[in-house]
């Protein structure tokens, strides 16, 4: 067999430098394969890039990614007709649908890097890549070539990601303490998810199983981010708590390994609660632990219940309250816009965000967040959305829908687009806040009494203002459609 050339590209990974480039260009060039990275939020895609590349694998880990990525896989077939190319990562599954990237020959999904080594393999050796666990790929109406697709849960040897060939850290989202700013390194201490949020793309693949990364090389893989500059982890598995005695293991070797770094960690409402009382989240606080991402999703219990969230809306009242306690800052994240969804509903979650102080936590994209059902969605074979939505759409890689009151729908535009400023100008959190507040009151002709006129529960408050809350400087989120700025800016051009 030969080498390959393997152009490893990637759209988006929620403003991280992208493990999702340099965890599979390790394992490639481990087997004797010559690869180069190219991040394409950072980076351009050149004609010497694709004229150098024997296999073209784009990365697609979310919504965005997958939206992006068309725009490439067009260009790189008009420059170079016919070469290899495959999609590999959890939106790779949706590539047997009408009209989704036409132009690839090959889809991976779940623990994707031995089989995208197979595939690089078999074009070395000039063979067909054939799948050890194929998996089906449904046509829709005006469907197309699909290319083979598999799901893997192969257990490989982990190696250190090979962030040598990615752009420095400086380039990418920095945790913000105030004025402070602090470079940010991107890790994940396990793949899957335990659980089965019905509107979550994780269980379409992962179906509740789960992958642990081994802490040996996760570690090894901090320490050279260290060295890159990195005073602050992000840890990014879906659930950090899915396995709590590898969190456990894991931030005990974090804290004694690197007692001067920082991190962040995303988790359940109910795993907040679950550990509420064993000393969990005072140990987290100690080993540096400043925020917790948390999927709220909603402040209407019925909505929960639909999602299968697992939790109610007086749950995350005392989430915050548990996080709180131990110096933990809580940052929710929201699905404001469903078939279900209500103009008090929407006004339910400003209150919400008001109540408990949050209002410097919660990014202004997130109050602009529509529910999105990807090919293979839990909640379509759930029965939640029968005789709510409509015909796959290809260009958003969802089915439709449109909300029983269609000022929902003219306002969820709306908040998108001053979310969209509000990024771009860098606005204060209340600001962004109030200006979303009156927008929606304003569209829904409802008001209600001001924020300050009303009781805040006892334990909720944080102690820091808003605008010094932690954040990461990125403010977008996986589950949001890309911004016109993404979708314009995407450094790759068709000829």
């Amino acid at each position: 067999m030969s080498l390959v050339r393997v152009l490893l590209v990637s759209t988006y990974e929620l403003g991280h430098q992208p493990l999702h480039l340099a965890a599979p260009a390790s394992r490639l060039l481990a087997a004797g394969h010559d690869v180069r990275c190219l991040d394409l939020s950072v980076q351009s895609l050149s004609d010497e890039d694709v004229a150098w590349a024997g296999a073209v694998a784009l990365s697609v880990p979310m919504h965005t990614a997958y939206r992006l990525g068309h725009q490439v896989a067009q260009a790189v077939s008009a420059l170079r007709p016919g070469i290899p190319i495959a999609l590999y990562g959890l939106y790779a599954s949706l590539a047997g649908y009408a009209g989704a990237l036409p132009e690839a020959s090959a889809a991976i999904s779940g623990e994707y890097e031995e089989e995208l080594l197979r595939w690089v393999d078999a074009l070395s050796a000039d063979k067909a890549w054939v799948p050890l666990a194929p998996a089906p790929a449904p046509a829709l109406d005006g469907c197309g070539a699909r290319p083979a697709l598999t799901v893997s849960f192969s257990r490989s040897r982990q190696r250190i990601p090979a962030r040598h060939l990615l752009p420095a850290l400086e380039q990418y989202a920095k945790l913000a303490l105030g004025a402070d700013e602090r470079l940010v390194g991107y890790v994940e201490a396990s793949h899957g998810c335990s659980h089965r949020c019905r509107h979550c793309p994780v269980p379409t693949i992962y179906d509740g199983r789960t992958r642990l990364v081994g802490i040996d090389s996760m570690l090894a893989d901090i320490e050279q981010l260290v060295r890159l500059g990195a005073r602050h982890i992000t840890f990014g598995d879906p659930d950090f708590l899915n396995g709590p005695h590898h969190a456990r293991r894991v931030i005990a070797a974090f804290g004694s390994s690197f007692p001067d770094l920082t991190f962040d960690v995303t988790v359940k409402i109910e795993h907040i609660l679950r550990h509420a009382h064993d000393g969990i989240w005072p140990t987290f606080a100690r080993a540096g632990c400043l925020f917790v991402v948390s999927a709220v999703e909603s402040a209407n219990d019925e909505i929960l219940a639909r999602l299968a969230k697992g939790h109610s809306a007086r749950d995350v009242e005392e989430a915050v309250r548990v996080l709180r306690a131990s110096g933990i800052e809580p940052r929710p994240s929201f699905v404001p816009f469903t078939p279900w969804s209500t103009p008090e509903d929407i006004l339910d979650i400003f209150e919400m965000i008001s109540d408990l102080d949050l209002v410097g936590n919660v990014d202004p994209v997130q109050l602009s967040i529509r529910l999105l059902v990807p090919p293979g969605s839990l909640l379509l074979t759930s029965g939640q959305l029968d005789g709510l939505v409509g015909p796959y759409d290809p260009k958003h890689a969802s089915y439709s829908w449109t909300s029983p009151d269609p000022r929902l729908d003219s306002l969820q535009a709306e908040l998108s687009d001053v979310a969209e400023r509000a990024s771009a100008q860098s606005w204060e959190p209340v600001e962004a806040y109030e200006t979303q507040l009156r927008t929606a009151q304003s569209r829904l002709g409802e008001h209600r009494p001001a924020r300050e006129l009303r009781a805040r529960p006892r334990g909720v408050s944080s102690r820091m203002a808003p605008a010094k809350r932690p954040r990461l400087t990125e403010a977008w989120f996986c589950c949001a459609e890309p911004t016109s700025a993404q979708l314009g800016s995407l450094r790759c051009g068709v000829p």
